[in-house]
């Protein structure tokens, strides 16, 4: 029986997606698990020596690995300023995120991340001057109604700590952006060994102000946990997105809520409030259901100009 014309040719484009979605998927676990295990050191450490320990784990194990298979080409790139600029900007989201997740629950903290895709479109229509439709300002002003309910029911979220997760968005917002400009033309390796020798370059220099022992055994594994989780998790990220449209990736970022919700439970006996999860229900069905509109808008045929 025929399949039909094209269904061969189609059958590489549904793998790589395919592909590209359990990538994603068992990235942002591995950012579960990442921000869970930050709240739980945050008492212990600075935040900035567990940023270290992030970047210095992504930046040693990509060059021992990688190296002596590549060589020079693991760092020769098109575009060094934006990798540069990537890595300067994953920086500023590691350390926004490593501070904020300290005065939320992790799932409340993660949904809030999950409106990065409403800012990307906020975004784009203030800088890169894209024409966004009313549907679209309706799921955006709905995603954000929903982070006020994730964070205005949590009493301890007060003043400027309020403030750090909404910057860290937007400052993710413009990775996400970069990231995906660069995934059509840069290799994955090399973006990661930039990443990480950035970061590891970056906190390094500051890194003899901060420092203090460690006060045991259990927290240096958990550092060295928050290292291998975040040089996972991006890789796998770099992986999804170079394999996969972020029309077709989106709607599977919010599962990121769930490992984060599933963690907070395990480790801190957090349960979310009703009003918490009102706000982490209305930023997931608005982020989908951006994803879904961009999804289909992809496969609208355009309209000839009229004679």
């Amino acid at each position: 029986m025929s399949l039909g014309p094209g269904t061969a040719d189609n059958a590489p484009i549904a793998q790589a997606s395919a592909q590209g979605i359990v990538f994603l998927i068992m990235a942002v676990a591995c950012f579960a698990v990442l921000d869970t295990s930050v709240k739980y050191v945050g008492p212990f450490v600075p935040i900035l020596v567990a940023v270290w320990f992030r970047y210095l784990f992504q930046a040693l194990a990509v060059s021992v690995v990688m190296l002596p298979q590549r060589g020079r080409s693991l760092w020769q790139t098109e575009h060094p300023r934006f990798q540069l600029l990537r890595g300067g900007l994953l920086l500023t989201v590691s350390g926004l995120s490593f501070l904020g997740v300290q005065f939320m629950p992790v799932g409340a903290f993660t949904a809030f991340v999950m409106t990065t895709p409403l800012v990307v479109t906020l975004l784009a229509a203030l800088f890169l001057k894209e024409k966004i439709s009313m549907l679209r300002w309706a799921l955006v002003a709905g995603g954000f109604l929903g982070a006020l309910l994730v964070v205005q029911p949590g009493e301890d979220v007060v003043g400027w700590a309020s403030l750090v997760p909404l910057l860290m968005v937007f400052v993710y917002a413009w990775f996400q952006i970069l990231t995906r400009k660069m995934a059509g033309t840069e290799d994955p390796m090399t973006m990661h060994f930039y990443t990480g020798w950035v970061g590891a370059l970056l906190t390094s220099a500051v890194l003899p102000w901060v420092w203090q022992s460690m006060p045991d055994i259990q927290i240096l594994a958990l550092l060295c946990l928050i290292g291998l989780m975040g040089t996972v998790g991006h890789f796998l990220l770099i992986l999804a997105f170079a394999r996969a449209p972020a029309s077709t990736l989106s709607p599977y970022l919010y599962a990121q809520i769930g490992f984060a919700m599933l963690c907070g439970w395990w480790v801190f006996d957090h349960v979310p409030s009703v009003m918490e999860l009102c706000g982490i229900a209305l930023i997931a069905s608005c982020g989908a259901g951006a994803g879904w509109l961009t999804a289909r808008e992809a496969r609208l045929p355009l309209t000839p100009p009229e004679p």
